[in-house]
């Protein structure tokens, strides 16, 4: 006869099945460097348009003239360089007004910059978000980028508005024709080398920070190193195949050509530039994925 039990008694001695779990993420450590998770970067994409959002909005929110600063940053640019290299130095624009070829330096040199610079201070930039929630890193200099390029695009405006105003008001033809479509190649490789470059910076400056000042000083030399405040072809001869060895002369020199019709560059030397974005973004990609792993216990 087997005993009474009372009714807590059933209760403790009942076993309860689990409940088949069905999570929503499931995060796992990565096993490989080079794993992208495309998909998961694909799911997160509204993250990446508030991310972008917040990146222009937010540098601006406290700013008397904010976005207004696109304009006035390049005017006073081009307006200094005017009188120290086109009037002091007497630096040849290769028949192009000054105020349209040094404009048009800096919105192109700024582009490649912002490109750069924001995406070498992800990590450090944002470590107290990595730590608090997940989501693809990757998310974050990749928005950086597109932020850049839309201040990019109220840059070039004031360029546009300038360039037909000349065209129209004097006796100025550049000879472009379908050399306009060298435009989104230029910037597609100046996009992806800095970026390249730039998170390379963000995984190797999480550890050795004091790298950062050695960076700022290296970009400075590098804007002298590629023919922004001059022209490619008024090099001289011994020094140019030095200079050809920077990745960013082909696609400032194809830009040059897609808007004043000058500029030298060639079917290799764009070649040459594409083969060191896709180095970069692949060392920079191995490299973010492993600083990724140990960030918070570094920082």
């Amino acid at each position: 006869m087997q005993p009474v039990l009372t009714e807590k008694e059933e209760k403790r001695n009942t076993v309860i099945e689990p409940e088949e779990e069905n999570w929503d993420l499931v995060i796992e450590p990565k096993h490989s460097l080079l794993d992208l998770k495309l998909k998961e970067l694909w799911k997160y994409q509204d993250l990446l348009w508030l991310w972008v959002r917040r990146e222009y909005v937010g540098a601006y929110k406290q700013t008397i003239m904010g976005p207004l600063w696109h304009f006035f940053s390049p005017i006073f640019g081009t307006l200094t360089y005017i009188l120290i290299f086109g009037k002091i130095a007497d630096l040849s624009t290769g028949g192009v007004p000054m105020f349209l070829f040094y404009n048009a330096g800096i919105a192109i040199w700024n582009f490649f910059n912002g490109c750069f610079s924001s995406s070498s201070g992800a990590f450090l930039s944002n470590a107290g978000i990595f730590g608090k929630v997940y989501f693809p890193r990757l998310i974050m200099p990749m928005a950086s980028v597109i932020s850049t390029l839309i201040k990019f695009g109220i840059q070039i405006s004031l360029f546009l508005v300038v360039y037909l105003y000349v065209i129209l008001a004097q006796d100025y033809r550049p000879d472009v024709g379908l050399g306009l479509f060298y435009v989104p190649l230029s910037l597609f490789l100046l996009a992806g080398i800095g970026f390249g470059f730039g998170i390379i910076v963000s995984s190797v400056t999480t550890k050795y920070r004091d790298l950062n000042m050695l960076v700022g000083f290296g970009m400075q030399l590098l804007m002298y190193a590629t023919p922004i405040i001059y022209t490619y072809s008024s090099v001289d001869p011994d020094l140019k195949k030095y200079l050809a060895l920077n990745p960013l002369v082909a696609p400032v020199e194809a830009f040059k050509h897609a808007v004043f019709g000058i500029g030298d560059f060639s079917a290799y030397s764009l070649l040459y530039s594409f083969c060191w974005m896709v180095v970069l973004l692949l060392l920079g990609i191995v490299l973010f994925n492993k600083a990724e792993k140990n960030f918070m216990d570094i920082v």
